[in-house]
């Protein structure tokens, strides 16, 4: 009886590795990331996949772009919160730069530049807030057709609290 258990396994086992080798393998590849912001300081778009892949739809009626809004939550307990566009306000570009739409893109209601101006004062930013970064584009001219695209970046900076004496 334990020579057929013994054999009946031996054949499983060879007719199992067979089939796993003609299945061949499959695998999986899985990237994952995470950031934790500090406590004392960080501005972070409620939607974390905003800004991946936004889109201003096209209004045919009126010829114009829609916009993009989308809240970030703040804080900053040291200080003031300021923001500014690297490298100066974006445009969307086609490929020819003389068909570029200027973007004008504004958080808290600042609009931003290539300077870096207070977005949320120390006040506001100590406990922390939410405050909008919305993205708004010229209206197209005549001629201005095509796929448009933009990349930029926008950077916010922890501003310490002033103390005087």
């Amino acid at each position: 009886m334990l020579k057929k258990i013994v054999a009946v396994s031996l054949f499983a086992l060879t007719v199992g590795s067979t089939v796993a080798q003609a299945a061949g393998e499959a695998s999986s590849l899985i990237n994952i990331k995470a950031t934790i912001p500090t406590k004392t300081f960080f501005v972070l778009p409620h939607d974390p996949q905003f800004g991946k892949d936004e889109t201003l739809h096209y209004n045919p009626i009126n010829g114009t772009l829609g916009s993009v809004s989308q809240p970030f939550n703040v804080k900053n307990t040291d200080g003031s919160i300021h923001a500014y566009i690297e490298g100066g306000p974006a445009n969307l570009f086609n490929g020819n730069p003389t068909q570029n739409i200027a973007l004008k893109t504004t958080f808290n209601g600042v609009t931003l530049t290539a300077s870096p101006q207070e977005v949320v004062d120390d006040a506001t930013s100590t406990p922390g807030a939410r405050a909008d970064l919305v993205i708004t584009a010229e209206k197209p001219q005549d001629g201005q057709v095509g796929d448009y695209t933009a990349s930029y970046t926008v950077i916010f900076d922890n501003v310490p609290r002033v103390v005087t004496q």
